[in-house]
């Protein structure tokens, strides 16, 4: 993927370097992580582990100094120049979301996030969380190697902030809260197939805009998609498919609708609830 020339996004915070991306400051703070450990199940040592800042103050070094935090924030950049001009050319003003890079725990508007819930997209502060141990599980785990792979992921749940902003995401949880689990599982289909869409609408766009893809670059991205499909992950883990307990689609679903907002580049062609 060719990200070295993009725009940096100025909305990534790097908190790898506080206690578990949670402020810690004398007796009250040492309390508050002990109440979050027993109402999360997190071990308190996990919380504890490591230097300690307040969130909001966190410094980004020079471009280049930590070249996965570089990666990270051209990705974003790029989805920010995307979206931004999709969102503009409907008449729309395009709010970006920001990025938390984390490491085994940190605040979220959302609760707590831990690494094992692997990267996600908080509604309530219209952020991105991603510990960067989940590209480690992406190659070796998943067998999904490669940096537009890591680049599907960002812009996957970016896709969800695009959701949040067009009101797609509250219409579904309003919606699933009327179904049963089944019905509910096959609405949070939709939605995080709709967010591979959008993220191949990104690439997309952003290979007309600025030329980012390289040969084998799709390929990676549809490796990682297939990847984390609902049918392989439980295959791995459980030996069976349970179908009806899917919340991301399967393999096929999920290269499918990516490939079709790669191709086609429109928030039209992404509509999977209608069909």
């Amino acid at each position: 993927m060719r990200w070295q020339d993009l725009k940096r996004s100025s909305n990534v915070q790097d908190r790898r370097g506080m206690r578990g991306g949670l402020p810690v400051t004398g007796g009250l703070g040492l309390v508050v992580v002990l109440i979050v450990a027993l109402v999360t199940g997190v071990n308190p040592l996990t919380l504890l582990e490591g230097g300690g800042t307040a969130p909001g103050t966190e410094v980004a070094g020079p471009p280049g100094e930590d070249p996965m935090r570089d990666f990270i924030s051209a990705v974003l950049g790029s989805t920010e120049e995307t979206w931004g001009s999709l969102f503009s050319a409907s008449g729309q003003a395009y709010r970006e979301p920001a990025l938390v890079i984390f490491s085994g725990a940190t605040q979220s508007g959302c609760g707590v996030g831990q690494s094992a819930m692997g990267p996600f997209y908080c509604p309530n502060d219209q952020t991105v969380y991603i510990d960067l141990s989940f590209y480690d599980d992406l190659r070796s785990r998943f067998q999904a190697p490669g940096d537009f792979a890591q680049a599907y992921v960002i812009a996957h749940e970016v896709g969800h902030h695009v959701q949040n902003l067009l009101g797609t995401m509250d219409q579904v949880h309003q919606a699933r809260g009327s179904q049963d689990e089944v019905a509910a599982n096959a609405m949070s289909v939709r939605l995080e197939l709709q967010a591979d869409c959008y993220a191949g609408l990104w690439a997309h766009h952003a290979e007309r805009a600025r030329a980012i893809l390289e040969s084998g670059d799709v390929e990676e991205a549809l490796g990682a998609a297939s990847a984390i499909g609902d049918d392989r992950i439980q295959r791995q883990t459980q030996g069976t498919i349970v179908p009806e307990s899917f919340t991301h689609g399967t393999s096929a679903q999920r290269v499918e609708w990516f490939r079709r907002g790669l191709q086609q580049g429109t928030t039209s062609a992404c509509n999977t609830f209608d069909r």
